[in-house]
């Protein structure tokens, strides 16, 4: 059985930066949500970032 390393190491490397964009993007969604409750106002802020 030949096991080509090309293509484990292309997918290896996909699925590294898949966690690591999904993990900078929680960092950022929870820091929307704690400045969120930190500072509610009573105008609504159209922000087009959290859609």
């Amino acid at each position: 059985m030949d096991i080509n390393y090309f293509t484990i190491s292309v997918i290896l490397l996909l699925l590294l930066a898949l966690v690591i964009w999904l993990i900078l993007r929680n960092r950022k969604d929870e820091k929307d949500f704690e400045q969120d409750n930190i500072d509610p106002s009573p105008i609504d802020r159209n922000d087009p970032d959290k859609e």
